[in-house]
């Protein structure tokens, strides 16, 4: 029995239990409790920080509603300064059609009174080719052939002023545009395609052709 008393007071010293009086336990409580507060106020600090910023938000909405103003009022002069071009635009559209049309009028203003007075020019041709025929048939030195003279010379300047020519055809090469070849004739005096002689003179009107000579051509 003593022996075994022995055996079991050994054993007892040799397993210790570890006594704890409990002030590590609450040490680490306190610890965490430590740090979830410090969580809780890194958690606040951002609500407080937004709602200062919230607070301060009234004070600097006047400069953000100022600059709302200023680009508001800045895209109604863009909308100003587009219509501007619009219009200016359209003026200078319409001042270019007008001036077209002022121009086109002035031209078929100035054909009409072409066509008028080549219709005119027309009609005294035949007037002069008569006094031409009576003048070549007036005898030397007479008086009223002088005087017939003289009233077609006057009648000839008054058609040049006005711009009315006479084609030059006689020895000149055959030009279908001014000439109008009645007769064709074998002359080997004569050029290819040369006018020989002029039964009828052609005339033009500034640039357009009245009448056209009517001409005998060489082959």
């Amino acid at each position: 029995m003593s022996d075994i008393k022995k055996e079991t007071e050994e054993a007892e010293e040799t397993v210790e239990i570890p006594v704890t009086d409990g002030s590590e336990e609450e040490a680490e409580a306190k610890e965490s409790d430590s740090q979830e507060a410090s969580k809780e106020e890194e958690m606040q600090a951002p609500e407080e920080e937004s709602e200062k910023k919230a607070e301060k938000e009234p004070e600097a909405a006047k400069p953000e509603e100022k600059t709302k103003t200023s680009f508001f009022g800045k895209k109604k002069k863009d909308k100003f300064e587009q219509q501007v071009e619009e219009l200016t635009d359209r003026l200078k559209r319409n001042m270019a059609e007008f001036d077209n049309f002022r121009k086109r009028t002035e031209k078929e203003k100035a054909s009409m009174y072409v066509i008028g007075a080549r219709d005119i020019v027309e009609k005294i041709l035949p007037v002069v080719d008569n006094f031409e025929r009576g003048l070549a048939q007036a005898p030397e030195d007479d008086a009223f052939a002088d005087g017939m003279k003289m009233i077609y010379k006057q009648l000839m300047t008054a058609l040049d002023e006005m711009g009315v020519k006479e084609i030059e055809a006689k020895g000149k090469e055959f030009d279908p545009n001014l000439h109008n070849a009645v007769m064709h004739v074998e002359d080997e005096n004569a050029g290819t395609n040369e006018v020989v002689e002029v039964f009828q003179k052609g005339y033009t009107y500034k640039d357009f052709v009245v009448r056209h000579s009517m001409v005998k051509v060489a082959n």
